[in-house]
């Protein structure tokens, strides 16, 4: 439960308490895609996801990550998968994306979604389909936020920055130096 609760590199957020987890994880073991595992002092399970969704392990990896950290780029997720699994390039990562998008409805259709690049992106994202179809406003509204972090924190910056200037030209005026004056200089 601890790990779906995580707060740092995920995406979503969840905030789940122990029923919610148990519920999940019997709905998992009804599709069959976990399974328990015996031995030890607590209850584990492992999952069986790859043979379950009929697709390769390095799929299995990408979908992982996905679903772990959010619409990702390819190089993002070549990066992000590391210890997952070692892609050659990002060529290869692309393509067992392309293979995802393309699967076909007898195999359940597409696993991924190439998303539209968004104004001030160089790259596009790529976001899995596992929970329906991607909610773009969403995203953007996701992404403004951020970038209203970013704003806000500019204009603290300034702010202090300005602040900083004043105590720069009270101390040079105190001491008789010019605030323009070369450093080292009086």
């Amino acid at each position: 439960m601890l790990g779906c609760n995580q707060k740092t590199t995920r995406d979503p957020l969840m905030e789940l308490d122990e029923a919610q987890v148990a519920g999940a994880v019997a709905h998992l073991r009804e599709l069959g895609l976990v399974h328990e595992t015996t031995g030890g002092r607590t209850t584990k399970f492992t999952h069986n996801f790859q043979r379950g969704m009929n697709v390769f392990e390095q799929s299995a990896v990408l979908l992982g990550m996905l679903m772990l950290r959010g619409p990702q780029t390819a190089g993002e997720l070549r990066l992000n998968t590391e210890r997952w699994y070692k892609f050659a390039d990002i060529s290869s990562v692309e393509g067992f994306l392309d293979e995802l998008l393309e699967r076909s409805e007898e195999k359940g259709g597409p696993l991924v979604a190439k998303l539209p690049r968004l104004p001030g992106t160089r790259e596009q994202r790529w976001a899995h389909l596992l929970c329906g179809p991607v909610d773009m406003s969403e995203l953007e509204a996701a992404r403004s936020g951020h970038a209203g972090g970013n704003a806000e924190r500019i204009d603290r910056l300034e702010q202090e920055v300005a602040q900083l200037r004043q105590v720069v030209q009270k101390l040079c005026a105190e001491l008789g130096v010019s605030p323009d004056a070369p450093l080292g200089q009086g």
